[in-house]
């Protein structure tokens, strides 16, 4: 099974783009469940922010799996695949896995060491799982990134100023003492913004959302005020800061709006699609930063180079962690496959000595025994060598010898079962795939050769010698 990471962020993609990209959490069950009932994606997790859309997926074949995570996407944006193609970016193999560390530890965002990314990452993990989209790999893939994130907080100090987003987007404000702040929307960006305002020692907070109880809820938390929705065009006119980061489709602040409520404040628009229609950055005196705005200042940095070393570097050890464990777990069916086939083997020969009336019901148990130990002894070797074998690198091509010495069949769906590209392999392409490949570049290069014909490592062919050897001489000496 591969596992590839497909998406768009503030990195690759306009915001525009974005906007049209964001799946919203209504539509995301939806999404998942269409992309798992296809023929080429077998587990699936969405992640949605404000400044990233990616698709994680375990996938049988490389480019099919990607062919179905683009159109879906194409289909959920508006925006045709060709098109999308040329701003998506493509993670697969152990890149994927750096990538989704990467992400869980804020290095990947655009306030480098910024914590939410991790909430949302939980988030996301949770749906999945209740729209019952992501099997044993994407798991583990999940959990382990949710600790590593944790882990890289705890251990650095990446998470240190500036913390999120909204700081960074009110450090772009400016000074905020004595300021009367608005803020639009009550979910996790809109209680970052309160908070972030009310150290900042602002005169007065309010908080508007669609949902008034929510909002008073929020109010009571911080102890600022509470307001009704359709107060929001006398709210606008007094306030000198408005943050809004709602999940509305349509634009909550409009140029005629503004216009009418003769209002100059400064702007933060911190939602995807935006809150803010583009009109009302052409108004007289009004400022408005946005997720664009941020991008193009840079995000926010500051971080001490050492820091961000010390998160990258345990990024590196919990990547190697977790392929160990994959290649182990892709040689587990492999073996029980052979451990089976042997226990079929002994049960046929004891039914063909069960029909011997010159042996006693003791006796067979002796020679049934007798037979199980010398298989168990046989295999014990070539079993416990394989699994260390396949931990290692290039360890993927141990099970597959393992399954074509015996004629052994893997279960549909395992980790072990055979499929295109595996980790540690070369690329899809063929060469070496640089990471955060382009999803066009992909799309145009030759297809992958057939695995079959790829042939095995010579350092694979050697130690299968020398195993095939040992278990020749075994026999001989059974005999």
């Amino acid at each position: 099974m591969n596992l590839i990471v497909v998406g768009a962020s503030h990195r690759s993609a306009s915001v525009p783009l974005l906007e049209r990209l964001s799946v919203p959490p209504a539509e995301q069950h939806r999404l998942l469940r269409g992309l798992v009932a296809g023929p080429h994606v077998a587990e699936v997790a969405l992640v949605s922010t404000c400044n990233r859309v990616e698709v994680y997926a375990a996938v049988p074949a490389f480019h099919p799996g990607l062919s179905q995570v683009v159109a879906a996407l194409a289909e959920q944006s508006g925006v045709s695949a060709d098109e999308l193609a040329g701003s998506l970016y493509v993670h697969h193999g152990a890149d994927a896995v750096s990538h989704v560390y990467r992400v869980a530890a804020g290095l990947d965002s655009m306030v480098v060491g910024e914590a939410q990314i991790l909430g949302q990452l939980r988030d996301s993990y949770a749906t999945a799982t209740e729209a019952e989209a992501v099997g044993r790999l994407l798991h583990e893939l999940l959990q382990q990134a949710l600790r590593v994130g944790k882990r890289a907080h705890a251990e650095t100090g990446i998470d240190q100023a500036p913390r999120s987003m909204v700081t960074a987007a009110l450090a772009q404000a400016g000074t905020l003492t004595g300021a009367r702040a608005l803020v639009i929307g009550a979910g996790a960006m809109g209680s970052l913004a309160v908070s972030a305002l009310t150290r900042a020692s602002v005169d007065k907070v309010t908080v508007v959302n669609r949902g008034q109880e929510r909002a008073e809820r929020l109010a009571e938390l911080y102890a600022v005020d509470a307001a009704p929705f359709d107060q929001l065009p006398r709210l606008l006119a007094e306030a000198d800061i408005v943050v809004t980061a709602t999940a509305s489709i349509g634009h909550v602040l409009t140029a005629s709006m503004v216009a009418e409520a003769d209002a100059t404040p400064i702007i933060v628009d911190l939602a995807v699609p935006r809150d803010v229609e583009p009109a009302v950055k052409q108004l007289p005196g009004v400022t408005v930063i946005d997720i664009e705005h941020l991008a193009e200042a840079g995000g926010a940095h500051g971080h001490a180079a050492h820091i961000v070393e010390e998160a990258e570097a345990i990024v590196a050890a919990e990547v190697e962690a977790f392929l160990t464990w994959l290649r182990g777990s892709q040689v587990a069916p492999t073996v029980a496959a052979l451990r089976a086939r042997a226990d079929e083997l002994v049960e046929a020969e004891m039914s063909r000595l069960a029909r011997r009336s010159d042996l006693t019901a003791e006796q067979r148990a002796e020679v049934a025994h007798a037979m199980h130990r010398i298989v168990q002894r046989l295999l014990h070797e070539p079993t416990v060598r394989v699994r260390q074998l396949a931990a290692g690198p290039g360890g993927e091509a141990y099970p597959k010898l393992l399954r074509d010495l015996f004629g052994l069949s893997v279960p549909a769906g395992s980790l072990g079962e055979p499929s295109g590209a595996q980790f540690g392999e070369t690329a899809p392409t063929g060469t070496a795939m640089p990471k955060g490949e382009n999803v066009a570049v992909i799309f145009e290069a030759v297809p992958p050769a057939d695995p079959q014909e790829a042939g095995l490592p010579e350092a694979v062919e050697q130690e299968a010698g020398r195993w095939l050897g040992a278990t020749s001489r075994q026999e001989d000496g059974a005999k």
